[in-house]
């Protein structure tokens, strides 16, 4: 079973940064709580809260906060290779790196594509794969947009944090001018297919920032904030970016798919934001209670968030099957039902991480010497592609070879499953024999 939640507690040493892990947790639980709200289910579709009522789109100013996390994400890179580089001096870390980062991303996300995959599979084969049933197979594997993204993170990782150690602030900035190149050539110079660049540029440019917050160089985090909400407001007033920083249904640009420079400042105002949040939250952080809850929802954070949208659809599933009434999206009514629809699909997911909850933990691994680079990398291109074309396409329409357009390749679910578990299975071959190190934060 491992150690208790109050065992891992109190051996916290005194020197990690808790408030870290503590944006780590919230942002993730305000992505799931979002996307339980927004949801607007109405017989066999699922639309979106935020195109109902327009006006709640400045929400996602506050509730789009996956910037959050993949700044987190670049603090915590940056320790955890910083680590192993002193401890193997000799430079073969790379798939160790990976392994060590990976482990607890990896495998729950496998078993999730293995148990959609298989019951997709037996849903067509049994002929009910229409109405909300249909709807799931698609929506439930959206997030993992999240996981290719954060797996690139990890890829760039090593050759990123050397420019960063070498230029500072000036390799985020190239990365920011990379974001406004492309949306100047796509906007301006309509040029065919350039804006998928910015799933590099605008995520990584948040990534690198947090690299100069293990660097101690955000300073000035209120004219950070500043300029990121100045940035933001001023392309959406005056450029052709939507008001809203979540994808919106129908709409002719979006700013999160593909990424926008608009998101880009966004990102920026959230980091000024909870940087300035910092001395109350580590305040908050040290309290022994409070940090018990912590630890005990980052063992959990990253099943919850997999099967998320699972425990959403089931409820309204089980509510439609009971006959019982669904009201108007918006009403006076549908929103009495809010508390209780967010409380099912909590108690739902708390039965699915009990059921899950294992495979997030990180298995032990053999000394070694740290070799298989080149194996690690094409393990990790072929899980990048192979859950972000999931995300696409869904885990319907199996049997038929339904495809989505992945930047400009079309990809069918079972190729993206076969490329993610064989990039999975090359991943892990290349850290075994290797000497585990523990995944600093």
């Amino acid at each position: 079973m491992g150690s208790s939640v109050r065992e891992l507690a109190a051996a916290t040493p005194t020197a990690r940064d808790r408030y870290v892990d503590l944006l780590r947790v919230a942002s993730l639980g305000t992505v799931v709580f979002g996307h339980w709200l927004m949801a607007v289910v109405t017989g066999d579709e699922v639309g979106n809260l935020l195109a109902v009522v327009p006006g709640l789109q400045v929400l996602t100013w506050v509730l789009q906060v996956m910037p959050v996390f993949f700044f987190v994400g670049g603090f915590s890179h940056a320790l955890s290779y910083r680590s192993l580089r002193r401890k193997q001096p000799d430079g073969s870390v790379y798939s160790v790196f990976l392994r060590a980062r990976l482990q607890r991303l990896l495998r729950p996300t496998i078993v999730f594509i293995l148990v959609w995959g298989t019951a997709a599979l037996l849903v067509q084969l049994l002929g009910g794969d229409g109405g909300l049933t249909g709807v799931a197979l698609r929506l439930v594997a959206q997030p993992l947009w999240f996981i290719g993204i954060y797996l690139a993170m990890v890829a760039f990782t090593p050759p990123l944090l050397k420019l960063h150690e070498r230029y500072g602030w000036g390799a985020f900035g190239a990365l920011v001018a990379g974001a406004v190149a492309v949306d100047v050539a796509r906007f301006a110079g309509h040029v065919p297919f350039v804006e998928f660049l910015n799933f590099a540029f605008v995520w990584l440019a948040v990534h690198q920032l947090g690299f100069l917050r293990a660097d101690g160089r955000i300073r000035m985090p209120a004219a950070l904030a500043a300029a990121g909400l100045t940035g933001a407001a001023a392309l959406v007033a005056f450029g052709p970016y939507p008001l809203s920083m979540v994808g919106m249904p129908g709409e002719k640009v979006s700013n999160m798919a593909p990424p926008t420079l608009a998101l880009l400042c966004h990102g920026l105002w959230l980091v000024g934001a909870v940087e300035l949040l910092r001395t109350p939250g580590a305040r908050l952080v040290a309290r022994p209670r409070i940090w018990r809850g912590v630890v005990a929802a980052n063992g959990i954070a990253m099943t919850a968030f997999l099967w998320h949208l699972t425990a959403m659809l089931g409820v309204y599933g089980a509510l439609l099957a009971l006959d019982v009434t669904l009201p108007a999206p918006a009403s006076a009514a549908w929103w009495a039902q809010v508390p209780l629809r967010i409380a099912a699909a909590l108690v739902l997911t708390a039965v699915l991480v009990a059921a899950f909850r294992s495979f997030e933990r990180p298995a032990s691994a053999k000394p070694g010497s740290g070799s298989g680079g080149p194996v690690a990398a094409l393990g990790i291109t072929l899980c990048l592609f192979g859950v972000l074309g999931l995300s696409m396409v869904g885990f319907g329409g199996l049997l038929e070879g339904r495809t989505a357009m992945l930047v400009a390749v079309r990809v069918t679910a079972p190729a993206a499953v076969a490329m993610a578990l064989a990039g999975w299975l090359l991943v892990e071959r290349a850290g075994r024999g290797t000497r585990r190190v523990p995944a600093a934060s």
